[in-house]
């Protein structure tokens, strides 16, 4: 089965429907695919208090179903299904879904958003998903743990401005570092140690994160050099081990950095194949928020417009 389209959007998020929001108002019969997770990370986080609009903040879930809405009522044709090849080496851009459906599409939006990488342990996965006191993100979330005592385990320089955020707002921060030193660069590795009110622990890994079923009391952690276990109390416990950018079936097709990222041009969205923009997570490693992936998203849509303005001038002339 093929399909011809004018603009398609590759993942749903606030990337993804704001580009759809766009794309839609210019005329551009936008087609969005939602990928594997309609609504991307924004579906896993219960309260969303920083978004502007939304004084008395919002569910994160709630939030990207009124987005989708708001793309739907300008005629966004939002689908379910997933990107699973591309082919962007002629002026025809193809893309297929689901290995079955091949769509020939004038322009190509990329907003396919990232990961946060987990440990894995069941009672983390369990605390994620109700909500009660597992994060990814220190500066989504860390106002709801004013005063209070949590965790953070990483040892990039991604976990130490984690860890330097939080100790802003909570009474004390304790960061777990697996192994006898930090990976971060010195600088960030020196702004946490003078931090009085976070406490390193080298050596140690996180055994269980422990609960009242519903929110988090504390977290089990063990040395792994004495082998000792020792339950540390907190109500909220951050994982800053880094992410990974949903960008695997785009390697060989566009530049991506070392780590996966897509490389756009400094202050746009396009990246190194003409008629194909990224916006989001899948370009953004430093702010990851829902708000700069919103930003980028209206400016691949309205990149996209200019572009196919650009290639019917140069037909008609």
């Amino acid at each position: 089965m093929k399909e011809d389209i004018k603009c398609l959007i590759i993942g749903a998020g606030p990337a993804g429907y704001t580009a759809a929001i766009y794309a839609s108002r210019a005329g551009m019969n936008p087609v969005l695919y939602q990928g594997t997770q309609p609504g991307g990370q924004l579906t896993t986080t219960n309260d969303v208090e920083n978004f502007p609009g939304y004084p008395e903040g919002i569910i994160g879930r709630e939030m990207m179903v009124q987005l989708q809405q708001q793309a739907e009522r300008f005629g966004a044709d939002i689908r379910d299904g997933w990107a699973t090849q591309v082919d962007f080496t002629g002026p025809v851009h193809k893309v297929w879904i689901n290995d079955t459906i091949e769509l020939h599409c004038e322009t190509v939006i990329i907003a396919t958003g990232a990961s946060a990488r987990y440990l894995g342990l069941p009672s983390e996965q369990k605390y994620l998903r109700s909500g009660g006191g597992v994060s990814a993100c220190a500066v989504c979330d860390g106002f709801f743990y004013r005063n209070q005592e949590v965790v953070i385990v990483g040892a990039g320089d991604s976990a130490c401005e984690e860890a330097h955020y939080l100790s802003k707002l909570c009474k004390k921060v304790t960061m777990l570092v697996r192994r006898d030193e930090f990976r971060a660069s010195n600088i960030m590795e020196a702004r946490v140690r003078k931090t009085k009110n976070i406490e390193i622990l080298f050596n140690t890994e996180t055994e269980e994160i422990l609960g009242d079923g519903q929110l988090v009391t504390g977290v089990r952690v063990k040395n792994n050099i004495s082998g000792r276990t020792t339950d540390i109390p907190a109500t909220g416990f951050f994982v800053a081990i880094g992410h990974q950018p949903n960008t695997d079936i785009f390697k060989g097709h566009i530049r991506l950095d070392e780590t996966g990222y897509i490389i756009n041009v400094p202050g746009t969205a396009q990246t190194s194949a003409e008629g194909v923009f990224v916006c989001g997570d899948a370009a953004d490693h430093v702010y990851r928020q829902a708000i700069t992936a919103a930003g980028t998203g209206c400016m691949a849509a309205l990149e996209a417009e200019r572009y196919l303005a650009s290639v019917e001038a140069a037909a008609m002339e």
